[in-house]
């Protein structure tokens, strides 16, 4: 398997719309629609391969926070993870992981102290287990749902 970083092209562009697609259709999120060109533009993109196909993603941006005392100061830096993707033929096959890892130790050496994400799963032990117990990211805050 390959992760590099890569810069956004049509053909990325392109490739992560459809991937998107895929992910809109399995409804596993709440509320996750398709990504545009606007959502996709100003962040950067980490893709894993397989046999020379792209088979996952991730993309996130830098940012500073504020009103996160809890948790870090006012103006520290960090990295918000928005998406990552991997196709369903290849999950837990540690392409998550090694995407994830990828961009943990590439922002690590540019002196990045924080990474953040949020999530809007379905399926939210998997996901919790996935990032808190393997990937050793902390719990920070949910928000909570009940259907009346």
């Amino acid at each position: 398997m390959r992760v590099y970083e890569t810069p956004l092209t049509d053909e990325v562009l392109h490739r992560l719309i459809a991937f998107s697609a895929d992910w809109e259709a399995e409804k596993s999120c709440h509320g996750y629609r398709k990504n545009e060109r606007s959502d996709i533009e100003n962040n950067r993109i980490f893709l894993a391969e397989e046999q020379g196909k792209v088979v996952g993603y991730l993309f996130g941006c830098a940012g500073t926070s504020q009103n996160a005392s809890s948790i870090m100061p006012d103006g520290t830096p960090f990295f918000e993870i928005e998406e990552l993707y991997v196709i369903p033929e290849m999950r837990s096959k540690g392409i998550g992981r090694a995407l994830f890892g990828y961009a943990e130790e590439m922002l690590r050496k540019e002196g990045v102290p924080f990474l953040m994400l949020s999530t809007a799963t379905k399926n939210h032990r998997a996901i919790l287990h996935f990032y808190i117990d393997e990937m050793g990211m902390d719990f920070w805050s949910a928000r909570l749902f009940k259907k009346l």
